[in-house]
């Protein structure tokens, strides 16, 4: 006699077909395969504070496709108008420096006062397999389970600096969404600072003592950038090498000139595992908006000027390589160079002069 085959659902112990017979699973089931929604959807949704939207939006600035990139932009301009009273921070330090519990602790004391807080983290793209762990919500599993948080993890790829070459654009979706405070953290490998500099309000410099880098800390151009000084991991048998570390950085930001903006960089410890010293960097934060409050938008102003130059500079780039013309001829060249038969300096003239001809 021939046996009745059972449907997978049947199969799986404890699941069975009027399990999901009812109208409210089936339309669960409906909604989760529902096509993307549409882009005054996503503004609407946005503008309300719903996370889902917000990250789906993301998704589409960080996206290649053509098809995204035109929905992006829609988006983008109807949410840049939107002005709200957000302070944007800037956190970097050398990795092991505990950034991610470092924004974690932060984040925890701000949405315990009350306040909405994003999380832009950039995670390394690993330049061997292109592939990135995006591991950062992990790290902050206290964090990312707050009502009042969002977090973000995004691949660095290739872009210069080691900030995700669409942190910007994701900085006015999470405006959009109403978020009160949003924490940029980078990398922490050398060239990052700059490209977050030129996008925050405040820029924080994560700092270890002990670490062997207190002189190291004075010959870096990132202590010229540096709103605050934090020496984290002040606990423990640390207690005491971070108090020498704090004087020694308070004598190396004495070699610098004073800020434009007249602000005045201090240092400051904290340890961000047994939660200590959080509320006087976040106090520090609110002092130095106060002010500095007038330049605070000018200096907006000049890093939207910075934002357009380097868009034109990302989209040429695109373009050039898109160009079929020049992906042909660059194989060749590439060789010719390669074998010493051409110049690195003569084959970028003549594959640029190919380009400016197919343009016209």
């Amino acid at each position: 006699m021939k046996k009745n085959k059972k449907s997978a659902l049947e199969e799986k112990e404890g699941i069975h077909l009027n399990a999901i017979s009812n109208e409210a699973s089936i339309a669960r089931i409906k909604n989760f395969r529902k096509k993307q929604p549409s882009v005054a959807s996503l503004i609407q949704d946005i503008n309300s504070g719903d996370k889902i939207a917000l990250s789906r939006a993301i998704t589409l600035v960080e996206s290649k496709n053509r098809t995204h990139l035109a929905q992006a932009n829609q988006i983008i301009e109807a949410c840049i108008s939107n002005k709200k009273n957000t302070l944007r921070v800037g956190i970097t330090g050398v990795p092991g420096v505990g950034k991610s519990t470092f924004i974690e602790a932060l984040g925890k004391y701000l949405t315990g006062i009350g306040k909405k807080v994003a999380v832009l983290a950039v995670d390394p793209t690993s330049s061997l397999s292109s592939g990135s762990i995006l591991g950062d919500k992990t790290r902050m599993e206290a964090l990312v389970k707050d009502e009042n948080a969002f977090i973000r993890p995004s691949p660095s790829g290739d872009s210069l600096g080691g900030v995700a070459r669409k942190t910007r654009e994701s900085i006015i979706l999470c405006e959009a969404a109403n978020f009160d405070v949003i924490l940029i953290e980078t990398v922490g490998v050398g060239q990052s600072e700059t490209a977050v500099h030129g996008m925050v309000d405040f820029f924080l410099l994560l700092k270890l003592a002990g670490a062997g880098d207190e002189l190291q800390g004075i010959k870096r151009g990132i202590m010229e950038m540096t709103d605050t000084i934090v020496i984290n991991k002040a606990d423990g048998k640390n207690k005491q090498a971070t108090k020498l570390a704090s004087i020694e950085f308070t004598r190396a930001l004495h070699f610098y000139p004073p800020k434009e903006n007249g602000w005045i960089p201090m240092v400051l410890q904290c340890s961000a595992l047994e939660n200590e010293g959080i509320s006087e960097v976040w106090q520090t934060i609110i002092n130095f908006k106060k002010a500095t409050l007038n330049s605070m938008y000018e200096k907006r102003k000049y890093q939207n000027k910075f934002w357009l130059l380097q868009t034109i500079e990302d989209n040429l780039k695109i373009r050039f390589y898109e160009d079929d013309a020049i992906q042909e001829q660059l194989k060749q060249l590439t060789v010719q160079v390669m074998n010493a038969k051409v110049s690195p300096f003569v084959a970028a003239e003549q594959l640029l002069a190919i380009h400016q001809k197919e343009l016209k």
